[in-house]
């Protein structure tokens, strides 16, 4: 079933979250256990995340370094068949530009397709290792834009051998990032939310935005959304704090500003276990409020921890 059929349906917000593959070598088991104890809350759905290739390097013997390319957490599409066999669920991988050329994508989107995943989440992803800027595949896509193009193009049983005849059209809904705080890359918000309209113009069909900590951002965001014609549902992304380590990672790794009333609270903790309930806590009147909005969906990302998540959703759901 679809995500955007999943909120048309639902009479209240719904509970969903992502999860990231286990690294190379580990068990599928780990994702078992992260996912077992949030489905008291009934997730119709489940964001898998995809991590493309990270370049390494290995100091050798001779004291020169060998340059390695690797994929430290493979899986997204195994994993997915595997939940929505297990869950009953429907799982939604991450499609990215980088790491893709074109005829990547559409082979990928075909093993989807066969294996009755219908929905994707279409991304540029970020720049690897070493890289100042993003640069696409050769062939590749630059744009996220573009990527949910080809995917819309797909649904309409256009591929990119012009010389197939009676295809048949995927069935794909597609989902899309939104930046409530603006994609770093961007001049400005307006730009920002400019390039969202470009993105569902497209063929998105819903937004799930990037996580933020002042519930005022993301209706100032989804206010400009609606300004410029854009109506599809805006799914907020919520990451409660749990270390003091937090206030430094995630706005350098996430590019989000974090409340000076939060951050106090979190400096003047004795410990990471302190600072694990001022996360949930701040999470808590968070979800509250925006579910009091009417949200379609309150989105978690659990970064294979699952207990804050699980103290959330029981005060909120």
């Amino acid at each position: 079933m679809k995500v955007i059929e999943h909120i048309k349906q639902a009479k209240e917000t719904i509970f969903s979250f992502e999860i990231l593959p286990p690294l190379k070598g580990q068990n599928i088991r780990d994702i078992y256990n992260t996912i077992d104890p949030l489905m008291e809350f009934k997730p119709p759905f489940v964001n898998v995340t995809y991590h493309r290739e990270e370049v390494v390097y290995k100091r050798l013997n001779n004291g020169l370094l060998e340059q390695k390319v690797v994929r430290k957490r493979p899986g997204t599409v195994g994993i997915c068949a595997a939940l929505q066999n297990r869950y009953k669920i429907d799982a939604v991988p991450h499609i990215l530009c980088g790491g893709f050329s074109r005829e990547d994508t559409e082979n990928a989107l075909i093993d989807l397709d066969f294996l009755g995943i219908e929905n994707v989440l279409a991304l540029r992803g970020d720049s690897i290792k070493g890289e100042t800027y993003f640069v696409a595949e050769k062939n590749g896509h630059t744009f996220a834009c573009d990527l949910v193009g080809q995917i819309s193009d797909m649904n309409k049983g256009i591929y990119l051998d012009e010389e197939l005849k009676n295809n048949t059209p995927t069935n794909f809904c597609i989902g899309v990032a939104g930046y409530p705080e603006k994609h770093f890359e961007a001049p400005s918000i307006n730009n920002d939310v400019q390039n969202t309209l470009k993105k569902v113009q497209q063929g998105a069909e819903y937004i799930v935005t990037q996580l933020f900590f002042d519930n005022t951002r993301f209706f100032e965001y989804v206010e400009k959304c609606r300004q410029v014609g854009i109506s599809v549902p805006i799914i907020p992304g919520i990451k409660p704090i749990a270390t003091k380590r937090h206030l430094s990672l995630l706005p350098h790794r996430f590019h989000v500003d974090i409340p000076d009333e939060l951050v106090k609270s979190v400096v003047n903790c004795r410990d990471n276990e302190q600072v694990r309930e001022v996360g949930v806590e701040w999470a808590i009147q968070q979800c509250k409020e925006l579910k009091e909005a009417g949200v379609p969906v309150l989105h978690f990302y659990s970064m294979g921890k699952v207990d804050n998540i699980q103290t959330i959703a029981k005060a909120v759901f």
